[in-house]
This record gives C-alpha cells, structure tokens and sequence, in this order.
C-alpha cells in the first residue's frame, strides 16, 4: 500500500532539531554568542571583514569555506550569520554532536554531525533537505582542517548537493587563522591579524566542453573550489592555485 501524496513524511531527530530554528531569523542563542565570539576574537587578534554585501539574505545558499583552522567557524559564525540574518546549518564532524554540554550548544547554533571518511548518506539527504527548504547550509568541501594553511583536494560531497539542489554557492575565504591556530595546537596564539573574505554567489552547472562531453563531478568541485581559491593569498590555494593571477594587486594578496 502506498501513501498518499502530499502524505508528511516522518522526520528524523536530525530533521526535527533542523527544521526547529527558524529559517528567515536568528534566535537570541545565535545573535548571542554571534556577539559574545566577536568581543573574543578582538581580545586575541585584529579582524578584517570584506565582502559582506555580497551575502544574498534570502534563497537556498550553500556556505563553502577553506578550511586552515579551528577559528574558521566561529569566525564566520560571528560576522557572516549576522549579515545572514538567519540560521546556518553547519556540516559538522559527528564527534561534535554528542551529548554533553558543547554538543547540546552546537546544535542549538544549527549544527549537525557528519561521519567523515564514509559515505554519511543520511547527513547528506539531511543537507539537501536543508536547501530544498530554502535553508542556509555551511560546509568546509575540503572535509578536515589542511596541515599548512593551503587549500586540499576537495570531497565532491558541496558540489553535488549544489548540483542537485540549484542553491547558490557562496564562497568564503578565511585568511590568517592557519597561524592564529594551526592544526595540532591546543590554544590559539595572541597578535595578527586574521580576514574574512566574501566571494559573489554563484550557480554550479555541469558545463560541455570542447570535446563535446559534459564536465565530470570531479571537475565540478574544481571549478568550485578555484572561486574559493580566488579569495585567499597565493601561498594558502594549495592545489587549485594553478593558473590563478599571481600579481600582488590582487585583493586575496593585501
């Protein structure tokens, strides 16, 4: 017997944790700690922010960061999501989601928990879900923290779900925190200065090429992670510097 249509489908404790912050404002937990974590970054080091005005504050968005250091989420949570001006629903590794006291923050701050080095199918059907609602998601394509501060090769996990779903991409890049607190360190360090860079948004299409094929999921993530690339120094674009303009006027390089 099958159901009927429109019949609601059940929903996963994920889900319902999800879908209970409010999708067009932020809840006072959220501006709270938004402002609570700038004061601190402030006590620790100078921030610069660009690109604000290129945050879209309506619409299905996929949020895809480098990924250098334990300060880029809380970076981009304290200057990005209130720009945003509603709730962002961070790909997280699932050891962050657990039940003690952090955990319980974090998901209430709209993060959910993803089993890294294995297909998580339903944390992937729960972010499509996400966008699908016309929901904020926030992912790091790279999968875990780079070793030197450069871009890795990148999991096809975004591109796909930005394929998929139509939302747009906004790429950030978040310069500075390799060395405000590398991989490895238990505390941060004090002085510098760290950057928030916003890229414009944009849509990911599967393009044909010259040769009359169309591109593989592979080159997709490429051309995904190079808008990314775009927004940090010559020295942190890893492996998608290549072909990338090298002079010192470029704004990733000031």
């Amino acid at each position: 017997m099958t159901s009927e249509p429109g019949a609601r489908r059940h929903r996963s404790t994920a889900e319902e944790e999800a879908f209970a912050l409010p999708p067009d404002r932020l809840p006072w937990l959220i501006r709270a700690s938004c402002a609570f974590g700038r004061v601190m970054f402030r006590c620790f080091t100078r921030v610069r922010v660009e690109g604000l005005e290129h945050v879209p504050r309506e619409g299905a968005l996929i949020i895809a960061s480098n990924h250098a250091s334990h300060a880029d989420p809380p970076l981009i949570h304290c200057w990005l999501v209130p720009a945003l001006g509603r709730p962002v629903h961070w790909m997280a590794k699932a050891e962050l989601i657990d039940p003690t006291v952090p955990g319980w923050f974090f998901k209430r701050i709209g993060a959910f928990g993803i089993r890294r080095g294995s297909a998580d199918t339903e944390a992937f059907r729960l972010a499509r879900r996400v966008l699908d609602d016309g929901r904020v998601l926030g992912a790091f394509p790279e999968g875990t923290r780079s070793q030197d501060g450069r871009l890795q090769a990148a999991k096809e996990g975004v591109a796909l779900l930005a394929l998929r779903t139509g939302a747009a991409v906004l790429p950030v890049g978040c310069v500075g925190t390799h060395w405000l607190w590398p991989r490895g360190r238990t505390l941060w360090r004090v002085g510098g200065r760290v950057t928030l860079r916003v890229g414009e948004p944009f849509r990911v299409e599967r393009q044909v090429l010259a040769d009359g094929r169309k591109e593989t999921l592979e080159e997709v993530t490429e051309r995904l992670m190079t808008q990314i690339a775009r927004l940090l120094p010559e020295d942190s674009r890893g492996v998608y510097g290549a072909g990338l303009p090298s002079t010192a006027s470029s704004p990733a390089n000031q």
